[in-house]
């Protein structure tokens, strides 16, 4: 029977080169960006080099942004300024932030890597380079990719912010085991770029090669604005023959892959802890009560499953498990639909009372898998809230016997404490973000853990010729991941034996596999395809990876023990892990070190007045930084931002812009549960049409037609000359020639909304008019001596009359989520 599963692999290098602010661009310029990648057997190593050159006449901030997976290592970054090289060194973390404290604060790197988003981490340096100057920066890392749901995807997020000469992508993939299946996708891909991208492909290898000229990178011929914005993904399969799975060996270290198919799943033991104390109310609630309604469909007729939820007080849905059928899941389903947010949050009273749910049950199936899935948003506040007393009461009532899954929704939770409390219990952690796709991140993680078809699973290797060996022991092993296993062979072995024990839902399984080496060896001889020793590198990442995670749940001297072994082999294989960091070193006249940190989710807790989840470099002496505002735009002729906010509950429409020489109208409509824009209406006179920008889609009305442009595709539309382009779920941009384009932004992060902003604003008469229009021609700082004003307050005179406003930092929506705050001056207005 031919295998349907598709395997996944995940590279998610995120590519983010911000050189220039929108007021500067061009002057510096981005004259090649090659992203290189090499995967091979599932490592993937990759290499990202940005050339960039100042065209201005003066020195200028070059920024090198990269954004790469939480769970690559970085292994080498340099830059090479006008021939000289400035390489980056890896060192102990802890020496290394003694040696260089002025460029940490309180245990954190100097602002090189942050944390970006659920899967991606950014890297960030800038350096100030000369007039004419080049500066060529160059990144390399490399990841073991984790098999989830049955897929490997290679995604890379390609955001150079401008167009640029030499840009390509190359992709080579090379897979022993056969490729059975290859594909590539873009969420930016149009007819003129589907021509720069070519795939070749024969049993085990392939290659990928995307290279848009300039042309080919235009948003549309009148503008000079990139279509690169978006993900880039490969997806591939590999053939699946021997049971045992597969082994390979390079110069003495073998890997082993194991991932059984086509196996009878175990019945499920299910119970759901949910959270629904004060702070889930709102969206988190009404998120979980989506996802859990979704995944009350996806249960098996034989598995069993209960709700407990808890705020102060422990409820249980029901005093024992019920079977998953059609009748109990429609009363399921009618319960979470009744589920409210309030009171505080017992965690340790409700984990307890699902142990003690599952130690009672009965007439379940005799062999089956118990699980608990716990879901909260906040710190134990009611009962027992030392977490080192929870952790300890709940490892004693589990006790081995039940796998605890701990889902931590946003920022306010310990995530330590989740994580600690889920790896000593035979499970995982994982944060949900509050983001519009929460509810989608709940029924993934369920997906994941919803088919468990092996548990008890040993793999044997002889124990006197193998050194080094990483965890050979796992608990379960659910359909669509995978089990990795590296070593060492310590002795001149002809033949590599491997024993798989396991329970599956019907019998015990023994399976049996032995590895010719010499042959096996033979297979990545004269590879193009190769980099280095990748199976000692995939062992030694591998084996830091375990021992980080083994750490957590350790005692303090076990945990030394463990860090030690994590930190040596980390500096012998150049590895930025949590445990070193990189210095890197920039020219003389600058800042001469800042050090890059790799930062774990745990580091990734709430700071005060900033939106958790995006990139953050606060200037030192920089008040906090808001988040988005309501309006921006740029004074003309002056290099300053504003950011306008309006009361317009008190309307149905905010009447924003009106310009009769340009026979333009914009009006807009605020949200009902949010401060922000939901909707607007953008009017031509000539030629006459409308555009109706909401949440939902793009509508362009001409001569009684409609044309409906969704945000979930990049289309475009044109009528009479009026061009409306939609990025997919990012951005509409609306030109007509020698009219001032106006372009809004789509908007996910904390709260869905759309930003206005125009371009061309030169274009603008006189005559321009209203709340956000006066500001185009009738906005002037003031300078008047005799008025006493701080740094961060100024006199802005509008239409005659004067308004004190303030310095603030904002998130800027007409750039990514992950681009830093920019300084702003706020003012409110009234519509």
């Amino acid at each position: 029977m031919e295998e349907r599963t598709l395997l996944a692999l995940t590279v998610f290098s995120s590519l983010v080169v911000l050189a220039e602010t929108i007021a500067q661009k061009h002057a510096i310029e981005i004259y090649s960006l090659h992203v290189d990648c090499k995967v091979t057997s599932r490592f993937a190593h990759t290499v990202i080099t940005s050339k960039i050159v100042n065209r201005a006449n003066e020195s200028r901030e070059a920024t090198f942004e990269v954004e790469l997976p939480k769970t690559a290592f970085i292994t080498n970054f340099s830059m090479s300024v006008d021939g000289k090289v400035y390489a980056g060194i890896i060192k102990e973390k802890a020496s290394a932030q003694k040696e260089y404290d002025t460029a940490v604060s309180r245990g954190q790197s100097a602002g090189l890597v942050k944390i970006t988003g659920r899967k991606l981490e950014q890297f960030h340096v800038s350096i100030s380079i000369a007039a004419a100057s080049k500066v060529t920066f160059e990144l390399r890392y490399e990841e073991l990719l984790k098999r989830r749901l049955g897929k490997f995807e290679l995604l890379i997020k390609v955001r150079p912010k401008q167009l640029v000469k030499h840009f390509q992508i190359d992709v080579h993939i090379f897979e022993p085991q056969g490729i059975r299946f290859l594909e590539t996708d873009s969420t930016f891909m149009t007819n003129e770029l589907t021509e720069a991208l070519t795939k070749v492909q024969n049993e085990t290898k392939a290659r990928i090669l995307f290279k848009p000229t300039v042309d080919q990178q235009k948003i549309n011929p009148e503008l000079n604005e990139t279509l690169l914005n978006g993900d880039f993904v490969v997806r591939y399969d590999v053939k699946r023959g021997a049971t045992a799975g597969d082994i390979q060996i390079v110069n003495g270290y073998f890997v082993h892959y194991f991932a059984p198919h086509e196996m009878p799943v175990f019945p499920k033991n299910v119970i759901f802890v949910i959270d629904r104390s004060g702070s889930m109310a709102g969206r988190k609630i009404e998120q979980t009560r989506d996802a859990l309604l979704k995944i009350l469909k996806d249960l098996r007729p034989e598995d069993h499953f209960s709700f407990i939820t808890f705020n102060s007080k422990v409820a249980e849905w029901k005093s024992s498990l019920l079977q998953a059928t059609a009748e109990n899941v429609a009363s399921a389903a009618g319960f979470v639909q009744t589920l409210s947010a309030s009171g505080g949050t017992d965690i340790n009273r409700a984990l307890l009372t699902a142990v003690s749910v599952l130690d009672k049950a009965e007439r379940l199936p005799e062999r089956s898998v118990s699980m608990i899935i716990l879901l909260t948003d906040g710190q134990p506040t009611s009962g027992e809230s030392n977490v080192e007393a929870i952790q300890e009461n709940i490892q004693k009532a589990v006790n081995g016997k039940y796998a605890l899954f701990c889902l931590g929704f946003g920022f306010d939770v310990s995530y330590k404490f989740l994580e600690k409390m889920a790896l000593s219990n035979g499970g995982i952690a994982r944060r949900i973000y509050e983001n519009a796709d929460a509810a989608l991140q709940l029924q993934g993680f369920y997906q994941e853990v919803a088919t468990p078809i092996l548990m008890k699973i040993e793999m044997q290797y002889p124990e006197n010729a193998i050194e080094g060996l990483t965890k050979n022991n796992f608990k379960l092993f659910f359909e669509g991941s995978e089990i990795i296993v590296s070593g060492k062979i310590s002795n001149e072995l002809d033949l590599l034996p491997v024993e798989i024990k396991a329970q599956s839902h019907v019998s015990d399984l023994t399976l049996k596999e032995e590895a010719n080496v010499k042959e096996k060896e033979q297979v990545f001889q004269n590879q193009s395809y190769i980099f280095g020793n990748f199976i000692e590198r995939l062992w030694a990442y591998l084996t830091i990876q375990q021992l980080l995670e083994k750490s957590i749940s350790a005692h303090e001297e076990d945990k030394k023990t463990l860090e030690a072994q994590a930190l040596e082999l980390s500096l012998r294989y150049s590895f930025v892990t949590p445990l070193t960091s990189m210095v890197v070193t920039k020219p003389a006249g600058q800042q001469q070190t800042e050090l890059a940190n790799k930062p774990t989710e745990a580091d990734n807790e709430k700071p005060s007045s900033f939106p958790v989840g995006d990139a953050y470099r606060l200037r030192s002496g920089s008040p906090p930084a808001n988040e988005h505002p309501q309006l921006l735009l740029q004074l003309p002729k002056q290099n300053e931002i504003i950011c306008l906010n309006t009361d317009g509950k008190a309307q149905p429409s905010v009447h924003l812009l009106s310009d009769p020489e340009q026979g333009l109208t914009v009006t807009g409509k605020l949200g009902d549960r949010i401060n922000h824009f939901v909707q607007f209406e953008i009017t031509y006179v000539n030629p006459p049409a409308r555009i109706h920008v909401s949440m939902d889609e793009i509508v362009l009305s001409h001569n009684n037609e409609s044309t409906r442009l969704p945000w979930t595709e990049s289309a475009t539309s044109t009528a009479q000359g009026l061009r409306v382009s939609v990025e997919k779920e990012r951005s509409v941009t609306a030109s007509l020639s020698d009219t001032v384009t106006v372009k809004i932004s789509y908007v996910k992060f904390p709260d869905d909304f759309l930003g206005l902003y125009f371009l061309n604003t030169d274009r603008f008469s006189d005559k321009v008019s209203g709340v956000l229009g006066q500001f185009y021609s009738k906005a002037q700082f003031e300078n008047n001596s005799n008025i006493s004003q701080r740094a961060d307050e100024r006199l802005l005179s509008v239409s005659g009359s004067e308004h004190k406003v303030t310095r603030q930092y904002k998130k800027d929506y007409r750039l990514e989520s992950t681009s830093d705050p920019v300084p702003c001056w706020s003012i409110d207005v009234t519509p």
